[in-house]
């Protein structure tokens, strides 16, 4: 068994309690301390930090493979999943000082938004923080934040964008997560009021969407990947598995559930009906496809030293795009085959249906926007986005 397999193995083995939760987790708009402490024992919140931080160290493939096996336990427990990780990652590229605040803590839990929905003051040996970022999800559970600011010169003006480290003591949580899908991920408004923020937690954005990072540890092939990129792909992967698992449920119920109002006593006897199955499956295989193609070419990049040119990482971009298209396509095609029970709240299936359109949503997995990133990489057109 190789590193890889084990990984999801240790995920594959935590689904019954994620199934298990899973009602609880959106009945109490966050996931369930019996769910967030069995992923921490088996390490899977540690998958993106760098061995010497006491992580997992794994690569992007394996990242995506681990979050979508996720999503076939719960869409919104693979979402702060997926959240966290990444912001652990994110916090792995700050500078050594930042990484040993952080990492000190071996259960430390990283969350964050990337909006500059702030202000940040020059003061000595660092910045005073305010503002509010909405949509944090895991706000719950974590130690640290990640959050944007704008940095202004003597002028006024905007000299870049950067992501600054606060902790948990800095900033309080507003409950403002009600949402028709993922309610368990407790997506609410975090808030800053005059913190101080030392120069050591703050990392150029700027620099980082070009691969430039203040950490000196790169030993870790995830220390060398492409910021927007990774960050970008990992949001399809919750909703790879919640696709698996619609598609799973539809099938077990196949063998017993007629079709309503025909002679069919068996939904697998309708040729109509294994026309929309395959048609399902295909497109969560085609999701799965473009997600791994896009892990590949990330980890083939870092795993040299080099950094992705603008197309490919536009193209990364649109892949991300086409998988959340292509598992929201089959989610409407699994619903028109179960049929209106579907829709019943003892059905699993609506859940997974209200999860997976509330997240295909997110900015930078929404597919239209991705695609027109990439429609105007290729023709050699300005951008709409420094996120690239």
């Amino acid at each position: 068994m190789n590193a890889r397999d084990d990984h999801v193995e240790r995920m594959e083995a935590l689904l019954p309690l994620l199934r298990v939760h899973a009602s609880a987790a959106e009945a109490q708009r966050r996931i369930p301390q019996e769910v967030v402490t069995a992923l921490e024992q088996a390490d899977l919140f540690r998958l993106a930090i760098p061995a010497e931080r006491g992580g997992e160290a794994v690569d992007a493939r394996t990242l995506i493979n681990v979050l979508a096996k996720a999503g076939e336990g719960d869409g919104a427990t693979a979402w702060v999943l997926t959240l966290v990780n990444i912001f652990n990652w994110m916090a792995s590229l700050f500078s050594t000082q930042a990484q040993e605040e952080v990492f000190a803590d071996p259960s430390a839990r990283v969350v964050g938004v990337l909006a500059p929905t702030s202000t940040a003051i020059r003061t000595d040996g660092g910045w005073r923080l305010t503002g509010r970022w909405g949509y944090n999800s895991g706000s719950w559970q974590a130690t640290w934040a990640i959050l944007e600011a704008p940095l202004k010169d003597s002028e006024g003006n905007t000299s870049d964008h950067v992501a600054m480290l606060v902790p948990r003591d800095d900033y309080s949580i507003e409950d403002t997560w009600y949402a028709a899908g993922m309610r368990g991920t407790a997506s609410n408004t975090v808030v800053v009021e005059d913190a101080f923020v030392p120069d050591h937690r703050v990392l150029s954005l700027t620099k980082a969407v070009e691969g430039a990072y203040a950490t000196d540890a790169t030993h870790a092939i995830l220390s060398r990947a492409a910021f927007v990129p990774l960050a970008s792909l990992v949001l399809a992967a919750p909703l790879i598995g919640i696709g698996r698992a619609a598609l799973q449920y539809v099938l077990d119920h196949a063998g017993h559930k007629p079709v309503s109002l025909t002679f069919y006593d068996r939904q697998s006897d309708s040729t109509g009906f294994q026309l929309l199955i395959a048609e399902a499956a295909n497109r969560i295989d085609t999701a799965y496809l473009h997600a791994t193609r896009a892990a590949a070419d990330i980890d083939d990049y870092a795993s040299r030293g080099e950094y992705p040119p603008m197309l490919l990482r536009a193209r990364v971009r649109s892949d991300t795009g086409v998988a959340v298209q292509n598992v929201l396509a089959a989610l409407h095609v699994l619903l028109d085959a179960h049929g209106a029970a579907a829709f019943a709240e003892s059905c699993p299936l609506q859940r997974m249906w209200r999860d997976a359109n509330t997240a295909g949503r997110h900015a930078v997995a929404v597919p239209h926007v991705n695609f027109e990133v990439y429609g105007r990489e290729l023709l050699g057109v300005p951008q709409i986005t420094p996120l690239i």
